[in-house]
């Protein structure tokens, strides 16, 4: 992959890569890729969060469903117990 730069550009990212103290451009331009993914999946959670929060669904409320999701787990693990002994 060959990236043009313009002159400002390639003096910014020289500034860059030699302050940060990276060891190469490439590594530079990987790390900038990597935080940006990571700033898209970021985005992606807040949008099926956002979905989430917004769909009708199951309108109970956070405590119902925690309590419900705890009920299980106890349930489980006397199950567990119960098959052990």
């Amino acid at each position: 992959m060959n990236i043009s730069l313009t002159e400002d550009l390639k003096s910014f990212v020289d500034e860059r890569v030699k302050a940060r103290g990276y060891s190469s451009y490439s590594e530079y331009m990987r790390d900038l890729v990597r935080r940006d993914e990571e700033r898209a999946q970021e985005e992606r959670l807040k949008a099926l969060l956002q979905e989430g929060l917004e769909s009708p669904i199951d309108p109970r409320s956070w405590e119902e469903h925690r309590a419900g999701l705890l009920a299980k787990i106890s349930q489980a693990r006397r199950s567990s117990a119960r098959n052990a002994a």
